[in-house]
């Protein structure tokens, strides 16, 4: 907090480890790696498109358009513009001077690979931060109130390495590459914030590239939730229950089950950790069994 500079270089260290990890992950996940190329916002688009989410769809679209307005799926990301546009409810297709931005439940903030050098930093709500892969979506984190994403695309000046979609309705507050100058000049408590945030999201990832290597299903959803538990800063020696943001079908993309074996894996998941399902969210009656069981799995994988 005393030494901007150190400090600054160390968050930029992290920033870059941290979208080693993204790839790491990702390919150890879904047994492959997102193109770099423009070509991918198509590629996020259609995936979308074709997953019945036009209000994540169309903006991707548009980016790609942007980005590639003669490539070689330009006409067809045009054809499905202009069809889903009717019935989006899609916003800030281009950046704003808004120092806070409302975002409906669905709808992208940024698209990976999309150029972009914004950070934000949530002031009510949740987002989801995923990567697709071969037709396949990984979720690399659920992020609430309180929490900042899209650093690293400022800090790095490189594409978004990831997505981020309103999990639920958002509140934004916007920080630009001007205004992020003058917060690291002025206040050092951003400064510390950002290489706690950063040093947590590291520790996270190790912990899903651990994830990535349990074979069983349910386990892996087992060990995810608990992942999500210990992110929380649960006492692991306390009964009291505690209620996630999370649905089973967020844990599922967590882990990048195929589609084919979803099913299957939240029924064994299920019976297995037997979660309570409060308003689609999962509540955890005893977060350290879950936990204790987690560690056992991760042994033997």
């Amino acid at each position: 907090m005393k030494n901007t500079p150190v400090a600054m270089k160390i968050i930029r260290t992290f920033a870059n480890k941290m979208r080693v990890l993204n790839g790491v992950l990702t390919k150890l996940t879904l047994n492959n790696v997102a193109s770099e190329s423009p070509e991918q916002l198509f590629n996020v688009a259609s995936f979308y498109d074709k997953a019945n989410r036009p209000d994540v769809a169309i903006y991707a679209y548009y980016q790609y358009l942007k980005n590639c307005p003669n490539g070689s799926n330009a006409e067809t990301a045009k054809q499905r513009f202009v069809a889903l546009k009717p019935r989006s409810r899609a916003v800030y297709f281009e950046p704003t001077e808004e120092m806070t931005r409302k975002y409906p439940k669905g709808t992208m903030i940024f698209c990976e690979n999309q150029s972009g050098a914004d950070m934000f930093i949530i002031q009510s709500g949740e987002v989801s931060i995923s990567k697709v892969v071969d037709g396949n979506e990984v979720t690399l984190a659920v992020l609430r109130k309180g929490d900042m994403f899209g650093e690293m695309a400022l800090l790095e000046n490189k594409p978004r390495s990831a997505s981020a979609i309103a999990h639920e309705e958002c509140v934004l507050m916007v920080v630009n590459r001007k205004n992020f100058d003058m917060m690291v000049a002025t206040q050092a408590q951003l400064i510390a914030r950002l290489t706690t945030t950063l040093a947590e999201r590291l520790w996270a990832q190790h912990r899903q590239l651990t994830n990535s290597q349990i074979k069983e299903y349910s386990h892996k959803l087992v060990d995810m939730l608990a992942l999500q538990l210990e992110k929380a800063k649960l006492n692991i020696t306390s009964t009291q229950g505690f209620q996630t943001n999370l649905s089973v079908q967020d844990l599922v993309t967590m882990c990048g089950i195929p589609t084919s074996h979803q099913a299957q894996a939240i029924n064994d998941f299920t019976n297995l950790a037997q979660p309570k399902i409060v308003g689609g969210k999962i509540y955890v009656s005893k977060p350290n069994e879950i936990i204790k069981s987690a560690a056992f799995y991760r042994s033997k994988a």
